[in-house]
């Protein structure tokens, strides 16, 4: 089978990285909404963002990671430079949030959570959930997420920074090493089988070649147009869609031309 002009896209809701992308996304909102503020109005209130900048650029930074995601699948079928670039751009905005949560646990005098810690462990052994959608996805997605959530809520729900802080420095992490497994797989699917414009460019000289050879055969195996070829026993018809068929067919040598006899007139 000759393989499709375009690629599947989307199916992005299906990723684990995407389902931790939108944890992340949601909880960066509610941590900058518990902790940091900048409304003067309010009293007694501790300002650890006046101006708003940190809050605005953790949670444009949340945004990215997952919308990146959802750009990159969606742009696979046309482009699958376009999709890595994309999913690494995904994984850099998570590398900054990441960043800002480091540096929010040492401004407070703290060390992040060691990998040996129980509670490091106890959040790094939650396992990310398959999704089993039917026919609704969009709500569905939604509640896949939620449900992840809950299996974090013991310390996303703490009343102490430190603690929501270090949770969401582990499921980063997590979703990191996700899009690095991503990207991976990417490349190598695009080494495999070529992008967009390599089929693209074959399709259209298939389409001249069969076009040169306007009688050409169909295939006996699939039916497409075919084309001649050479061997070292001489021309064939081959199929077109070589090599996912191989059918073949003989050149029928044309009849031999008879040339026309001229009576002489007589004198």
């Amino acid at each position: 089978m000759e393989r499709p002009l375009f690629d599947k896209s989307g199916g992005f809701r299906r990723l684990h990285s995407f389902t931790l992308a939108t944890v992340i996304r949601m909880e960066t909102r509610k941590f900058c909404r518990r902790f940091m503020t900048y409304n003067r109005r309010e009293q007694d209130t501790k300002y650890y963002d006046p101006t708003g900048r940190q809050y605005d650029q953790m949670t444009q930074a949340a945004r990215s990671g997952k919308q990146n995601i959802i750009e990159g699948s969606e742009r696979s079928a046309t482009s699958k430079d376009t999709e890595i670039k994309l999913t690494d751009v995904a994984r850099a905005s998570l590398g900054e949030l990441r960043g800002d949560f480091e540096d929010w646990i040492l401004d407070k005098g703290a060390c992040p959570w060691s990998v040996h810690s129980p509670e490091a462990k106890a959040v790094n052994a939650i396992l990310v959930l398959e999704p089993t959608f039917e026919d609704d996805m969009v709500h569905e997605s939604a509640k896949h997420a939620f449900a992840q959530r809950a299996l974090y809520a013991k310390w996303l729900d703490s009343d102490d920074d430190l603690v929501v802080a270090n949770a969401m420095l582990i499921i980063i992490g997590r979703a990191m090493k996700l899009l690095d497994r991503q990207m991976e797989a990417q490349g190598q699917a695009f080494e495999a089988s070529g992008g967009f414009n390599e089929r693209m460019m074959s399709r259209r000289l298939a389409a001249r070649e069969v076009q040169r050879d306007a009688n050409a055969p169909a295939c006996p195996k699939c039916e497409k147009p075919m084309r001649k070829r050479r061997s070292a026993k001489g021309e064939f018809w081959g199929c077109s869609a070589y090599p996912e068929c191989r059918g073949t067919l003989p050149i029928e040598a044309p009849p031999p031309k008879v040339h026309p006899v001229h009576k002489v007139p007589k004198p």
